[in-house]
């Protein structure tokens, strides 16, 4: 019988084998029978135990590594690929920009929008960061031309801030007005045109103004991280604590900007507007935000981008700014 065991096991092995050498053994359950009753046990396994051992086996394995604290190594490929991503340092102080002009004149801090990273609006074959920066140097180089006034720039250079930074530099240089320059952004509008005024508000005038003050907001956030280091509930309080008479303030330099640029720079319907803008959050200084145009209109992107058209723009800003300055000493 140990020979018929032993035969059966090599014929697997074999290709060739002869059926009739089985023909005197049949299966009988668990084991295989001689025809002469001279029974072999041979264990079978059933279908049953084959799919509990498979289950089982991988389970035992894998609880047998995690109670020896054995780690199964893992490939390196992939390891490498981390992305980084630097963001805006907030609580680490920047210098203060230059100011230019008299220690006893009035300063005014002039914050060309967007920069860096962010490029604000495109249109035209423009961007709004690169537009509104030769706009901010432009007024820059006219109040010193004109004397009287000093002037500094949040940024002279193609680099971001964050709202917050922006106001607290018009805040520590202790700046008498502040005024941020932007270009606007109709989308697939191309007939949209027109510059405008916006001042701070909790309630925007218009849809339209709250809609662009959560897209100027939302200039903090970089890859869904709110960098600006700002919850709502502070910037509602911001706004809150805002003095009327700062904001009286800034509502009457709107007015003069309006009135002096009658007939020189064209400006939308809806010329005057408020919203809750963070960059013009500062309790304690008269601010504004200049929309200078819609860079997606062919006209108004070539208007701004030309010397002419940054000229007609800074001698309007500053004729109405230095009016403003000496209506406050007047009063």
């Amino acid at each position: 019988m140990t020979l018929f065991v032993a035969e059966c096991s090599r014929r697997s092995e074999a290709p060739e084998t002869d059926e009739r050498s089985l023909a005197p053994w049949v299966s009988h359950g668990n084991h295989i029978a001689s025809l002469d009753n001279k029974a072999v046990t041979v264990p079978v396994m059933t279908m049953r135990a084959q799919i509990l051992l498979l289950t089982l086996l991988p389970l035992a394995v894998l609880t047998v590594l995690a109670m020896t604290a054995v780690r199964i190594p893992v490939p390196e490929i992939g390891r490498g690929y981390v992305v980084h991503i630097e963001l805006p340092v907030t609580d680490t102080p920047e210098a203060l920009p230059d100011v230019a002009g008299a220690n006893s004149a009035p300063l005014v801090v002039i914050d060309a929008g967007h920069g860096g990273h962010d490029p604000g609006a495109a249109g035209q074959g423009y961007r709004e960061k690169t537009i509104v920066l030769d706009l901010a140097r432009a007024l820059r180089d006219e109040l010193e031309k004109g004397g009287g006034v000093r002037v500094a720039l949040t940024r002279d250079e193609d680099r971001y801030l964050v709202h917050a930074e922006r106001v607290d530099i018009a805040r520590k240089l202790g700046a008498d007005l502040f005024i941020s320059i932007h270009a606007d952004s109709a989308g697939d509008a191309a007939d949209v045109t027109g510059a405008s005024i916006y001042t701070l508000s909790n309630q925007a005038s218009s849809q339209a103004a709250a809609r662009f003050a959560e897209r100027e907001n939302a200039s903090d956030r970089l890859n869904g991280v709110d960098v600006g280091g700002e919850s709502d509930a502070v910037s509602t309080i911001l706004v809150e604590l805002s003095q009327r008479r700062t904001q009286e303030k800034a509502d009457e330099l709107a007015r003069l900007i309006l009135r002096e640029a009658d007939g020189v720079i064209d400006f939308h319907p809806q010329a005057r507007r408020s919203a809750a803008l963070k960059v013009l959050r500062a309790p304690d200084v008269p601010s504004i935000l200049f929309e200078s145009g819609f860079i997606t209109n062919e006209e108004d992107a070539q208007r701004l981008a030309s010397p002419e058209g940054r000229s007609r723009f800074a001698e309007v800003m500053a004729r109405a700014i230095r009016i403003y300055f000496a209506r406050q000493q007047e009063s």
